[in-house]
């Protein structure tokens, strides 16, 4: 299980924060070449960061970031319809995969299994929300059926289910160095 002092949560929650702002869509703070970070943010924060409030304070940034990208840097309003509310259980979703896997967590190699397993449940869900939502809740498809779904989940959830991937990855990349560092440093040196 993760147990991380306070401090560094909030150090974490800053981090993931801002990685939201570099990333996400094509707001004035965009890194062009970095894919979208939000999928990754909503998970990891659920992974790292134990308030519950901290949910609530990240999708009330990636609601305004997108509000300004569409009020102030002319980002089109496309998405902005009454299907973006389908963006809370989706996040959500990620959320609670996060907090599933802190409980399966262990500082062994084997800890993989159960990471993977909530990112493919964690990024499967949100898109049945988000790309769900959006498909028969926003009003620009025609016609919407369940068949006409399906052919959306193998064009889109592969790009979303990679960007989440990479940055969870890059993130237990990350917490398996810092653990071997600091492994090295408390253990007693043999002669």
């Amino acid at each position: 299980m993760l147990n991380l002092r306070p401090a560094t949560q909030w150090a974490l929650l800053a981090s993931l924060a801002a990685l939201m702002m570099l990333t996400r869509g094509q707001h004035f703070a965009s890194l062009d070449a970095l894919p979208s970070a939000s999928w990754a943010v909503f998970f990891l924060a659920g992974v790292l960061v134990r308030p519950v409030w901290t949910f609530a304070a990240l999708f009330a940034l990636a609601f305004t970031l997108d509000v300004t990208a569409v009020g102030w840097a002319g980002v089109s309003d496309h998405c902005f319809t009454p299907a973006y509310a389908a963006l809370v259980p989706a996040y959500g979703s990620l959320w609670w995969a996060g907090q599933w896997y802190a409980r399966q967590h262990r500082d062994q190699l084997f800890t993989v299994l159960p990471l993977a397993f909530s990112v493919g449940v964690g990024a499967g869900v949100c898109y049945l929300f988000s790309g769900g939502g959006f498909y028969f809740f926003s009003g620009r498809e025609v016609d919407p059926t369940l068949l006409g779904f399906l052919p959306r989940i193998a064009e889109y959830l592969p790009r979303y289910f990679s960007n989440l991937s990479l940055y969870v990855g890059v993130a237990a990349l990350i917490y398996g160095v810092g653990l071997r560092l600091r492994r090295a440093t408390t253990e007693p040196q043999t002669p």
